[in-house]
């Protein structure tokens, strides 16, 4: 990987990629493309307010697939409730038909999975390989 992928703060420079799947309440197909569209656009805002970036979005009408980068201060758990919180209420605002399936729009679970990088075996292969002092 080139230096040009990674990010830095003040203190740290950092390449920490996230493939989050978030699946609506009972696998509901309720999701049309304009809800699609309005959920990336508030998605991408949250990875911004956080000093990330969205790099990806698909979805089908039961489920998103996000991959997004966050700096390490920032807690994936937290994000995802970010994420949930911000698309159910933009998505219930600008679209009434969701509001008549009451309840939650999302599962209370979610899937995030990191990504990128070497193979963790290449990776414990050099940690391996380093020389302790004596």
């Amino acid at each position: 990987m080139t230096y040009q992928y990674y990010r830095h703060t003040n203190n740290c420079i950092f390449s920490i990629h996230y493939h989050m799947v978030l699946v609506t309440k009972q696998r509901r197909e309720v999701l049309t493309s304009e809800m699609l569209r309005a959920a990336e656009t508030a998605i991408r805002e949250r990875c911004d307010v956080r000093g990330g970036s969205l790099e990806e979005f698909s979805a089908e009408a039961d489920h998103i697939h996000i991959l997004f980068s966050l700096p390490p201060a920032e807690a994936v758990a937290d994000f995802a409730n970010a994420v949930k919180t911000t698309t159910s209420r933009r998505l219930r605002r600008d679209f009434p038909s969701l509001k008549r399936l009451g309840g939650a729009l999302w599962s209370p679970s979610y899937f995030v999975s990191s990504c990128g990088g070497a193979p963790l075996e290449t990776i414990k292969e050099y940690i391996r390989s380093q020389e302790r002092p004596d």
